[in-house]
């Protein structure tokens, strides 16, 4: 396969001082702040780029508001790219010499060699009757998230079958499971995460579901959301597991675009997966969830009941 993840998600924003505000609460590191653009990374190296959504340089907006604008894919060496270009066909260079082509919801793609880091991290382990995996060791409970890479994102298709084909005869991706017509869970290396890009169906409106990065476990995931509740950020639904993929999430709303996501223990995938196609209903979003959150505070669930429209079902 040509791509070894994402390496960029570029945002165009109304209020960078906001923007600038939740990045470093959701913990990622800053590398550069000016009025005009904001570079965070993650762990690995992947970044979170902010603009000002009227920035004339940027590619255009594919729905209203504050949204994702621009995604590059990274490659694991020149041959790779080369190899991915050939696939694509009508990609044209920039001025910073990364490769571009639209999706068929106009989202731009650029194409580079990657340049993010290993990261190996080791989830706490989990002690069963008569399999203790954790030895005179307590799980840990973190004040805060440090995301590791920016894991997937996931986007409404106006026109399903075209970006189903887009990406998987173009861009190459396998699809790990699926909702037929409705939705596809796809992922960019025969060898890795569950998926990288999930396209979900609504047809003529194209847009952003949701950009997630990737935590070490369950408890970043907790300790994650609790600081950034803590914090006066909103949850939009959270924290829950996802049955389909296995991942346990929290998602907040942010300055940047759609909600984005903690997320981690999502499944791993070999030549070996078996894809399954499943029914969408709302038990296969979410095996459990919580509406609202849980306060930062009181440690304890705010009542509410989901009411965002997002179309998680």
């Amino acid at each position: 396969m040509s791509f070894s993840g994402i390496e960029s998600v570029t945002f165009g924003v109304a209020d960078m001082e906001e923007a600038r505000r939740f990045l470093d609460d959701w913990g990622l590191r800053q590398l550069s702040a000016t009025a005009d653009r904001l570079v965070y990374e993650t762990k690995d190296g992947g970044q979170a780029i902010v603009r000002p959504k009227d920035a004339p340089d940027l590619p255009p907006a594919i729905e209203p508001g504050n949204t994702v604008r621009e995604v590059i894919w990274g490659t694991a060496d020149e041959a790779a790219l080369r190899d991915a270009l050939a696939r694509l066909g009508d990609t044209e260079p920039g001025a910073d010499g990364i490769h571009r082509t639209r999706d068929p919801n106009g989202l731009s793609l650029g194409f580079t060699v990657s340049r993010r880091r290993k990261v190996v991290t080791e989830a706490t382990p989990a002690n069963a009757p008569g399999t203790p995996r954790r030895l005179d060791r307590r799980s840990p409970v973190h004040d805060h998230a440090e995301p590791i890479k920016i894991g997937h994102v996931v986007l409404f298709a106006a026109d399903f079958a075209a970006m189903r084909a887009f990406y998987t005869e173009r861009m190459g991706f396998i699809v790990s499971d699926e909702y037929p017509n409705h939705g596809a869970f796809m992922r960019c290396q025969v060898v890795g995460e569950h998926h990288n890009l999930f396209i979900l169906n609504r047809p003529g409106k194209p847009g952003v579901n949701h950009v997630a990065f990737t935590v070490t476990d369950i408890h970043e995931v907790i300790g994650g959301g609790l600081a950034m509740s803590r914090k006066g950020w909103k949850t939009e639904i959270g924290p829950g597991r996802h049955p389909i993929s296995s991942a346990y999430f929290w998602y907040f709303e942010n300055p940047l675009a759609a909600p984005v996501e903690y997320y981690a223990d999502d499944d791993y995938c070999t030549e070996a997966w078996q894809a399954q196609t499943f029914e969408r209903k709302p038990e296969l979003f979410a095996e459990w969830a919580i509406a609202g959150g849980i306060d930062g505070k009181t440690r304890r669930q705010v009542v509410t009941v989901d009411n965002s429209g997002r179309g998680h079902a």
